[in-house]
């Protein structure tokens, strides 16, 4: 590190698998994508980063436009870093887009609000293809119903009944801007934007559609679950491996 290197604040963004990983935040022991960020930088840099994402995604949860901040001192240009750092990482990680921002972009804080999408393989059969990344439904989905349930969930609720037991978010007010289900073959696609989201939010969300679409619950039962909060009455926490965050909006 040059003594006159300028500090810097670095917007990366990021697209993985999260198959193999044990989410995104640090843990001793497991592999993790803010690891492998971090030790890239090492490798580039020698100097040990704190790389903040704009989400902690959970174990097996992928990511198309994930977004992350990192303060560095250094003068290797971006596109240096961006070729540089996916020299150093793994083959189920990549680094998209290097940009230099103003000093105080936090990639959590300065979010505005995020996209996620959710695919389900609606089949008899499973897809050897689609098996690391869309959960196997095969028993038939009414799509129609899971439309109309979606949309009653679409404004700013209170989303308790729709959050992990261990949840410790102050409030569980949120603010969904849409919710929106489609069906191409057998691949239906659940995807949601909203200012923020709660631990396991959306994958109790598209577990309770699945329900709704496998006529063990109306739609009406989904109004009455949002002013119930009732955690227990809400459909099961869809698998990770379904879900992918699709974007960052500042």
């Amino acid at each position: 590190m040059s003594p006159d290197a300028p500090a810097r604040t670095l917007r990366l963004l990021i697209e993985y698998d999260g198959t193999d990983f044990a989410g995104w935040q640090r843990q001793v022991g497991q592999r993790t994508v803010q690891q492998c960020l971090e030790e890239a930088f090492v490798a580039m840099t020698g100097q040990h980063l704190h790389v903040q994402g704009a989400g902690r995604t959970d174990a097996g949860v992928h990511a198309d436009g994930q977004v992350a901040s990192v303060e560095v001192v250094s003068h290797i240009p971006a596109l240096g870093f961006l070729r540089g750092l996916n020299s150093h990482l793994p083959r189920d990680i990549a680094v998209l887009d290097v940009t230099d921002m103003p000093a105080g972009f936090d990639a959590r804080r300065s979010a505005r609000g995020k996209i996620y999408r959710y695919r389900i393989w609606n089949h008899p059969i499973r897809s050897p293809r689609q098996a690391r990344h869309a959960w196997h439904v095969f028993a038939p989905l009414d799509v129609h119903a899971m439309r109309s349930a979606a949309s009653i969930l679409v404004g700013e609720h209170d989303f308790r009944a729709f959050r992990a037991s261990d949840c410790e978010r102050k409030t569980t007010v949120r603010l969904l801007r849409r919710f929106d289900v489609d069906r191409q073959g057998a691949i239906i696609t659940c995807e949601v934007e909203g200012t923020a989201f709660l631990k396991n939010m959306v994958r109790i969300l598209v577990g309770t559609l699945v329900a709704v679409g496998h006529g063990k619950m109306t739609p009406d039962d989904v109004r009455t679950l949002l002013s119930s909060g009732d955690r227990t009455r809400a459909g099961m926490t869809a698998p990770a491996h379904g879900l992918t965050l699709v974007s960052v909006i500042y």
